[in-house]
């Protein structure tokens, strides 16, 4: 019992230490036609947001919040997989045969 808690308390500071590392993997996510980029950690921490100037035109907003919510979602869906791939990644050198791992 006591071996079981004690790699418990291991995995819980191999995902910290997982989780300080995503704060330094960035990913980029970018609309279909490449006119906006945003970059966010791995972590799903915004870190900068770039727009085309030809888009800067409040004739264009409605097409600028388009390309915002398609980058944000494809940069989210980046950080997802790499965080999803580290952790897992963690469990099972920590745990291996566990459950879920």
């Amino acid at each position: 019992m006591f071996d079981i808690l004690s790699k418990l308390g291991d995995v819980q500071k191999k995902m910290e230490e997982v989780k300080a590392r995503l704060d330094t993997v960035y990913v980029d996510g970018i609309s279909a036609q490449g006119q906006v980029k945003i970059t966010l950690t791995a972590n799903k921490k915004m870190k900068s947001i770039d727009i085309d100037p030809c888009l800067l035109f409040p004739e264009r907003k409605e097409e600028v919040q388009d390309f915002l919510e398609l980058a944000f979602a494809d940069a989210l869906s980046k950080a997802d997989a790499i965080s999803e791939t580290e952790m897992k990644a963690a469990g099972r050198d920590m745990l291996p045969g566990f459950p879920g791992f």
